[in-house]
């Protein structure tokens, strides 16, 4: 590694510090990926979950090298399964809404977007870091100014992913809210700024087909981007919006995935695969993705990650 690469590692690792709450910024590194056990659901009079009452305590965010909240990526609905069962998926969006708001504080409506709720954050810097804060746990979020957007849909169990969705940006919300002081918060607004000034966020695309069953030729194209920019494997097809590449253990999935939001990149892992976003009207051929990994990939080698 030059002289050059090593003021860029730097900076990436100064980037990601100044992410974190102050319990992990010297000790990330140390924070290991197990689970905590589930907490269970309670009801108050009116028979209703009481969302506020669940937890007294979180794991680690997935951010500082804990375990991601979902093992796979919790989806939206899709457009036909709502339309299917307008009613239920107005119940579901509703009663996640319910529990945002009790659980955050945050107000909570359901979106004019089909398949998602919105969440009104304090401010653009909340929405940016919880944008990828949730992302990082497997929950798919998207974010406009001071919206946050979860996911819902018809299909959604009280006990499963309504709670999973509830769970995550509690969670994600109490670090943001309570282990980080204002300045801090200002802080991370202004480095947001500064990163989209120099290379602009790399997010999946809003509009891809979610029901592809083969992959678009936008993803044949990246994934051939990548494959020539890397010695990892690139996964096999999932998703038409994320793109994964294999890592030879779940601590270089973790260390990658975190330099890759540091490089403004959202990203999250399952298992020891590292899934990065396909977005065709961004990055039509996945180059500017592709030169983000790469570099990132040298330096996991450099810490023999890789």
């Amino acid at each position: 590694m030059d002289a050059r690469e090593e003021v860029t590692l730097e900076t990436l690792e100064a980037r990601l510090t100044a992410l974190l709450p102050q319990e992990y910024q010297d000790a990330y590194e140390d924070v290991e990926p197990v689970p905590m056990g589930s907490a269970g659901l309670k009801f108050g009079p009116d028979g209703k979950v009481a969302w506020n009452e669940i937890w007294q305590s979180f794991c680690d965010l997935a951010m500082a090298g804990g375990p991601p909240h979902k093992g796979l990526l919790l989806r939206p609905g899709r457009a036909e399964a709502i339309a299917a069962e307008p009613d239920r998926y107005n119940e579901v969006a509703q009663e996640i809404c319910r529990g945002v708001t009790l659980a955050t504080g945050l107000p909570a409506d359901p979106s004019t977007s089909s398949g998602w709720i919105d969440v009104g954050c304090d401010s653009d810097g909340m929405t940016a870091w919880l944008l990828r804060a949730v992302t990082m746990e497997n929950v798919s979020a998207r974010a406009d100014g001071t919206v946050l957007q979860l996911p819902a849909g018809p299909a959604y169990r009280l006990d499963k992913e309504i709670k999973n969705v509830v769970t995550v940006i509690a969670k994600t919300c109490h670090y943001w809210s309570g282990h980080m002081w204002r300045f801090e918060q200002r802080a991370i607004a202004d480095l947001f700024a500064a990163m989209e000034a120099e290379s602009p966020l790399l997010a999946p695309a809003a509009d891809a087909n979610l029901d592809a069953a083969e992959p678009p030729a936008q993803w044949v194209s990246v994934r051939q981007t990548l494959a020539a920019a890397t010695e990892l494997p690139v996964a096999t097809f999932r998703y038409p919006d994320w793109i994964g590449v294999t890592c030879p253990s779940v601590r270089a999935a973790v260390w990658m995935m975190r330099m890759m939001v540091a490089s403004n990149v959202l990203a999250r892992r399952e298992n020891t695969e590292l899934l990065l976003p396909v977005n065709a009207a961004a990055d039509p051929d996945g180059k500017a993705l592709a030169d983000r990994l790469s570099r990132v990939a040298r330096f996991a080698a450099g810490k023999a990650l890789l």
